[in-house]
């Protein structure tokens, strides 16, 4: 394989990767509205001359290279968050900016960048004929990520019947290579009181406060949960936090949390929910403990409803998709090394739900996601097309 070809190749699609990552930029599509910025992607595949390319039902952006048997896939979400307090930003988010090196603006990184990246990839292979007749390349562009990891890829699996040999996550990966990361779940936890008017609240029993004690034994669990010597540590912390009560003048008569729950590898959420159960308030108040249940429309009108349980995965390092993509990084860039993410992916869905191996590799830095002020930097585009473009040749040759 022709490496210094391909580098070359990535380098010279960087003023059109660029443009295309400005424009995405530009369409402001948060989970849910997302239509404008899957728009966009089609028409640049079409551009491209991808040689099939369409939206599915869900709204998800599907464009295949290729004619073989063996299905090798890229996937990038395409919602983002929202942009948060405008006063944290030194620029417009939407128009975002451009220098030598750098591309800022909302989704820079999380995650638009990985699909502009993966798009330019499959052109690559196309230009150099590195397509053959053993395998075919799917690049997606796929909706409600941020609202709810994995449904997207769940829908694809499960209804369009699409299961590649194995996907790359193309989130941000510090330029890194990542083969798994922590699951998690949503927990709701609900306890009940009886109302009574403020100015006498011994004569009621006041939800609020059972709640307190709860949320004082959840953040001393969190302490005691434990590690893997990989992924590291199972975490949990109070998210959210409501109320009923019948006026300001009253004692609550309920109140409930949500738990933001990380699942490090060997813990399930059976096993997650059981912890919560068995904390001494919640079974002495006789707290409702539950897990959340995702049936927001896609912005195709489609609903298809999931638990929001999100399970860990991990492949090996000796895994054929991690030795390819070791073996590519390194045929133009040296050695990487090999992580995990913090966050999780839709690669739980994928590997954690489905059994399809991940990989992970994608332009920009985990710590830029969510955040103001968020960038990415155009060498990490060059630099994850060319990898992109060589993989499936590097994959196919060693399996």
């Amino acid at each position: 394989m022709d490496f210094t070809a391909i580098k070359k190749a990535a380098e010279a699609y960087e003023a059109d990767m660029t443009k295309f990552l400005r424009d995405l930029v530009r369409l402001p599509g948060e989970s849910c509205g997302e239509q404008e910025t899957a728009a966009r992607i089609l028409e640049e595949m079409k551009k491209l001359d991808f040689d099939e390319a369409g939206i599915d039902r869900m709204g998800n952006v599907i464009g295949y290279m290729g004619t073989g048997k063996r299905l090798i896939a890229f996937d990038g979400h395409i919602d983002t968050v929202g942009v948060g307090n405008p006063d944290n930003w030194q620029f417009d988010p939407f128009e975002g900016y451009e220098t030598a090196e750098e591309i800022g603006g909302r989704g820079t990184s999380d995650q638009l960048g990985g699909p502009v990246a993966a798009v330019y990839g499959a052109k690559i292979m196309k230009d150099l004929g590195l397509l053959n007749d053993q395998y075919r390349v799917l690049v997606t562009g796929t909706v409600q990520e941020e609202d709810c990891d994995g449904l997207c890829w769940e829908y694809l699996i499960k209804e369009e019947k699409i299961r590649p040999e194995f996907v790359v996550i193309t989130e941000p990966t510090n330029g890194n290579i990542y083969r798994g990361h922590r699951g998690r779940m949503e927990i709701r936890v609900e306890v009940q009181g009886i109302s009574c008017h403020g100015s006498a609240p011994e004569r009621g029993d006041n939800a609020i406060y059972k709640m307190g004690e709860i949320i004082g034994e959840v953040k001393a669990l969190n302490e005691r949960l434990k590690a893997d010597p990989f992924l590291g540590k199972g975490t949990l912390t109070v998210s959210q936090i409501y109320f009923s009560s019948p006026s300001r003048c009253a004692v609550a008569d309920m109140c409930a949390i949500s738990i933001d729950r990380r699942l490090t590898q060997g813990e399930t959420y059976l096993s997650a929910l059981d912890e919560i159960k068995a904390l001494p308030r919640v079974k002495k108040y006789a707290a409702t403990v539950t897990m959340y249940r995702y049936d927001r429309p896609s912005y195709t009108g489609v609903v298809y409803p999931i638990d929001c349980y999100f399970p860990t995965w991990v492949i090996p390092e000796d895994a054929p998709a991690a030795k390819a993509m070791v073996r590519a990084h390194e045929g133009m860039y040296g050695k990487p090394k090999v992580d995990k993410w913090t966050f999780s992916t839709n690669g739980v869905a994928i590997m954690g739900r489905n059994g399809i191996p991940c990989i992970g590799f994608g332009p920009g830095k985990e710590e830029e996601a969510h955040a103001p002020n968020e960038k990415t930097w155009k060498a990490d585009l060059v630099r994850c097309a060319a990898v992109y473009a060589a993989l499936p040749s590097v994959y196919i040759a060693g399996t």
